[in-house]
């Protein structure tokens, strides 16, 4: 059931109603500079992963606080990532997905998602956090939809493709190593749909 949900909800998203959304979403880059110069900033990351990172409306901005050699990005939509690479051609991008990230152990100082944990399926998510938290040598950031109780939301005509949690309260018990050090919110103005934010450090 978990493999088959997994399969089915990859492929939604790296067919069309992926496409549909990176066309939604297109300007989302344009605004997005003042949270990452000031996390980047206080922070410090020297390697940077992006887990589902679209056509890099962060990585773009990543890139000119941290060396673009040691930033990469992966996501399932082939369209995304071409298009990303007509964009800027040196950014570093990566077919692959949550679930089964291709690096090393720890290699990354930060890791993160920004509005892709809710998009995967509740018997999906507990193995690609852990995904993310192996590949993450210092930080982990977390920006998604937040909700004191699990709920499935319908998401452009489709039924369980969105799903609001309390990511941190995951994280937390899930990975005792991590530490809250960091968190916020950031409305529609500041180009995310009210997404709410958490950065862990390993302890």
């Amino acid at each position: 059931m978990g493999e088959a949900r997994r399969t089915e909800l990859e492929q939604l998203w790296s067919g069309p109603f992926g496409d549909a959304y990176t066309e939604r979403n297109a300007a989302a880059y344009d605004v997005r500079g003042p949270f990452w110069e000031r996390l980047l900033r206080t922070h410090g990351p020297r390697s940077v992963l992006e887990v589902g990172c679209n056509v890099g409306a962060n990585l773009r901005w990543i890139v000119q606080h941290v060396d673009r050699r040691s930033v990469v990005g992966v996501d399932v939509n082939d369209g995304a990532l071409a298009r990303l690479r007509e964009i800027d051609p040196h950014i570093n991008v990566i077919y692959a997905s949550a679930g089964n990230l291709p690096f090393r152990d720890r290699v990354f100082d930060l890791v993160f998602t920004m509005g892709v944990l809710i998009h995967i399926a509740t018997e999906d998510l507990a193995g690609a956090m852990s995904e993310i938290v192996r590949c993450s040598g210092r930080y982990v950031l977390c920006g998604e939809y937040f909700a004191e109780e699990e709920a499935a939301i319908e998401y452009h005509g489709e039924t369980a493709a969105l799903f609001k949690r309390d990511y941190c309260r995951l994280y937390s018990s899930q990975f005792p190593e991590l530490e809250l050090v960091d968190s916020g919110f950031l409305g529609r103005d500041e180009g995310w749909d009210d997404v709410t934010w958490w950065l862990f450090r390993r302890a």
